[in-house]
Order: C-alpha cells, then sequence, then structure tokens
C-alpha cells in the first residue's frame, strides 16, 4: 500500500509542478518563464520525487513507464493496475488543486485556455498534424524508457539516475511542446483534461495509446541493446 500512496503523491506533484507552471507561470505578464521554464518545472518535479520516493515506490509516476518497466521484465504485472489507479487519482487530485487556484483570477476559463491539456491540429500549440503528435510521443517515450532502464540498471553509475531521468524529461519538453503540450504520461494528460472538459477529452485517447506504445518499444530496445554479455 505504501508504494500505491507514494504513486499517488508523486503524480500529483508531477502534475502539480509542471501544468502548474504552464497554467500559471508561462505567460505571466513579463515575467513569464516561458516554454524552457515548463520544461524544467516538469524534469525538476519528476527529479525531486525520484529522490523521495524512488526507494518506495520506484517512481513511476506514469502508466507509460508502468508498463515499459513490466515489458522489460522490471516490474509485476499483479501491480500494474494498482499502480496505474494510483497515478490517475493523484494527476485528478492535482488537476482539481490546479484549477481551484487557477479560476481564483476573475475571467479565467479552463476551456477556453486549454488549462495546459495535450492537443494536435487545430489544439496544438504550433498547429502540428495528428500524424506529428503520434510520431513525437511514441519516439519521445520510446527514448524516456531507454533512459530509464539504462539509468537504473546494475551496472550504470549509482545514485545518478533521478538527474539523468529528470534532465531527460526536460529535454522531452524542450522538444516537443509546440507539438503537442508533451505528454509522454497518460495521467498527465487525463488529471488536467478532465477540467478543460472539452476537445481535450476527445483527443486524450492518443496520448494514451501512443506513449504506451513508445513505452514498449524502449522496453524492447533496451533489452536488446542492454544485455550483458
Amino acid at each position: 500500500m505504501n508504494k500505491y500512496i507514494a504513486e499517488l503523491f508523486g503524480t500529483f506533484w508531477l502534475v502539480l509542478g509542471g501544468c502548474g507552471s504552464a497554467v500559471l507561470a508561462a505567460a505571466f505578464p513579463e515575467l513569464g518563464i516561458g516554454f524552457t521554464g515548463v520544461s524544467l518545472a516538469f524534469g525538476l518535479s519528476l527529479l525531486t520525487m525520484a529522490f523521495a520516493i524512488g526507494h518506495i515506490s520506484g517512481c513511476h509516476i506514469n502508466p507509460a513507464v508502468t508498463i515499459g518497466l513490466w515489458a522489460g521484465g522490471r516490474f509485476p504485472a499483479s501491480q500494474l493496475l494498482p499502480y496505474i489507479v494510483s497515478q490517475l487519482i493523484g494527476a485528478i487530485l492535482a488537476g482539481a488543486v490546479l484549477y481551484l487556484v487557477a479560476t481564483g483570477k476573475a475571467g479565467f476559463d479552463a476551456t477556453t485556455s486549454g488549462f495546459a491539456s495535450n492537443g494536435f491540429g487545430e489544439h496544438s500549440p504550433g498547429g502540428y498534424s495528428m500524424t506529428a503528435a503520434i510520431v513525437i510521443e511514441v519516439v519521445l517515450t520510446m527514448m524516456f524508457l531507454v533512459v530509464i532502464l539504462g539509468a537504473t540498471d546494475g551496472r550504470a553509475p549509482q545514485g545518478f539516475a533521478p538527474i539523468a531521468i529528470g534532465l531527460c524529461l526536460t529535454l522531452i519538453h524542450l522538444i516537443s511542446i509546440p507539438v503537442t503540450n508533451t505528454s509522454v504520461n497518460p495521467a498527465r494528460s487525463t488529471g488536467v483534461a478532465i477540467f478543460q472538459g472539452t476537445w481535450a477529452l476527445e483527443q486524450l485517447w492518443l496520448f494514451w495509446v501512443m506513449p504506451i506504445i513508445g513505452a514498449v518499444l524502449g522496453a524492447i530496445i533496451y533489452k536488446c541493446i542492454g544485455r550483458k554479455a
């Protein structure tokens, strides 16, 4: 049970830190943190939680990562569902807290603002197509799993995995915020899509299916390249 609670709080922190920075601080008048700041917020949220709960639950805080670790032989199938449910609860709770804060500003509307939701086509920050969104989400989640599996391999330098993984998530956001607002995490996408309430829910399927496909591909790749001689 401690593992599941840790995953709940870890995902809560990731969504609150990452999406919160996007909703509240990215375009703040004159002092907005922009895409770079949001990218760092996601990376730092993951890095801090990796140190805080990595020794408890492994700090997956992402259904795609949990499934990828299972595909890579690092995680038991029996714990897949409770981990994913815990992650979703944490993400939705973070979305609720963020919604309560954001609506404290007069005129805020989650439906029209997008509420840091992931999207493609007319809902992509840069107007990128569904095909572009599919490619970027699959490829970046795939590389994320390669980094995660490599950094946590027993042969890797010990104690540095949270740094490598947090920086990887930062880089992923620096690449793909203009394309999809960056998901690579179905829980992160769900936690805010519920409160956006319209197009984000309609497009949510892509941000479940593609990160999971990418995660499984990443696990397969690491199994091939990471074999012991």
